[in-house]
C-alpha cells in the first residue's frame, strides 16, 4: 500500500467476565457476572495518559444492562469510537441464519447508542467470527467497515489449546468447531480490502499478523511471552512491527480486558495464558508495548484508519468462501 500515511490502528474487544464464561462452556456466565466497572475505568486513564483515542467493541447484552451504561457512556465521553461487538457474544455467529444475523446485529446496536449515545458503524465478530450474510446485513445497514477477519493460520492450534483447557460437551464442541478461524484463514489479505456485496461494497479491515510468517501479535499473544522473558516478548513485537514496514501493511492492533486485569481480577478466566501474571507487570508489558507502537506510528481508532486507506484500497472485492 504504497503511499499509504503512516497510521495504524489500535482496538479494544470489550469482552466481559460472562461472555469468556459462556465461550468456555460455564454456566456461571447466566447471572453476567462483570469486571466492567474496575477495566474500564483502568483502560481509560491508561489511554488518556498517552493521549490515545481508540475503538471499543462493545457487546450488546452489556450496554442492555441499566448498570453498565454509566461506564460505557465514559467511553465515548473519552473520545473513543464504539464499534458493534454483537449482541450475545457468540463466536459460532457464522451459524445464524438472515432472520438471527439481522437482529442481532440491529439489536446490538440499538442498545450500544443507548447507552453511549453513539451508534457503532463499525463491526467485529466475536472470536472472529463472520459469514457472508452478517456482511450483507452490515452493508446495508450502512456500516462503514467490518474488522473480523484474522489472516492466521493457527486458528486450529488456538482453538485446541481453548477446548483442552475446557469441559465442554461434544454439542459444545461442534457448535464452536470454528472459533479462532480455519487453515484457510491465513491465505486472506492482511492489508484492507473490499468485500463484494449485492448491498454495496464493505470495507474490512484484519486484525494484523506478522507478514509472511502470519503469526499474532496482538498484546494477548505478547502477555504470554512475557510470562517466559518480557524482553523476547517485547523484542517479538518489535520484529512483527518491523515486518509490518517493510511489507506496507499499516497494522490494526488487538487489545483485550484481559490485557488490563490481574490474577485476583480474573476469577473463573485463570485458563488463559497471562492471568497469572501480576498486574503491575502485566501493565509495564502494555505499556511498553504501546509506548513502541505510538514511537512509530500516528495511532487513531479504527473509523479514522478507514478514512485514511480508502482510497487506497483497489476497487476489485473479495468474496467470503
Amino acid at each position: 500500500m504504497n503511499g499509504a500515511p503512516n497510521v495504524a490502528s489500535l482496538s479494544l474487544d470489550l469482552d466481559n467476565r460472562w461472555s469468556y464464561l459462556k465461550t468456555h462452556g460455564d454456566p456461571r456466565w447466566q447471572s453476567f457476572p462483570s469486571y466492567l466497572h474496575v477495566v474500564v475505568p483502568r483502560v481509560l486513564e491508561f489511554f488518556a495518559a498517552r493521549r490515545i483515542a481508540i475503538t471499543v467493541f462493545i457487546v450488546g447484552q452489556d450496554a442492555a444492562l441499566p448498570h453498565h451504561q454509566p461506564v460505557l457512556r465514559a467511553i465515548a465521553a473519552a473520545g473513543h469510537e464504539i464499534g458493534n461487538h454483537s449482541f450475545h457474544h457468540e463466536p459460532w455467529l457464522q451459524r445464524y441464519d438472515a432472520t438471527q444475523i439481522g437482529e442481532e446485529i440491529a439489536r446490538a446496536e440499538r442498545h450500544i447508542e443507548q447507552a453511549t449515545g453513539r451508534r457503532p458503524i463499525g463491526f467485529r465478530g466475536p472470536g472472529f467470527s463472520i459469514s457472508s450474510t452478517a456482511l450483507a446485513v452490515l452493508a446495508a445497514r450502512g456500516y462503514a467497515y467490518d474488522a473480523s477477519t484474522f489472516p492466521t493460520f493457527i486458528g486450529p492450534l488456538a482453538r485446541a489449546y481453548y477446548f483442552l483447557k475446557s469441559d465442554l460437551t461434544r454439542r459444545a464442541r461442534d457448535q464452536r468447531s470454528e472459533l479462532f478461524g480455519n487453515p484457510g484463514d491465513g491465505l486472506r489479505p492482511l492489508r484492507p480490502y473490499r468485500w463484494q456485496l449485492e448491498e454495496g461494497d464493505l470495507l474490512e479491515i484484519p486484525v494484523t499478523v506478522m507478514p509472511l510468517v502470519r503469526l499474532p501479535f496482538h498484546l494477548s499473544y505478547i502477555i504470554y511471552l512475557a510470562t517466559f522473558s518480557p524482553a523476547a516478548a517485547l523484542a517479538y513485537f518489535r520484529a512483527a512491527l518491523g515486518a509490518c514496514r517493510l511489507a506496507g501493511v499499516q497494522p490494526s492492533l488487538l487489545l483485550h480486558p484481559l490485557d488490563f486485569l490481574g490474577p485476583d481480577e480474573g476469577e473463573g478466566l485463570e485458563f488463559f495464558p497471562g492471568m497469572r501474571m501480576p498486574l503491575a507487570r502485566k501493565l509495564s508489558v502494555v505499556g511498553a508495548a504501546i509506548d513502541e507502537y505510538q514511537r512509530r506510528y500516528k495511532v487513531v481508532t479504527m473509523i479514522e484508519h478507514a478514512r485514511s486507506v480508502l482510497d487506497l484500497v483497489p476497487q476489485r472485492a473479495a468474496t467470503l468462501v
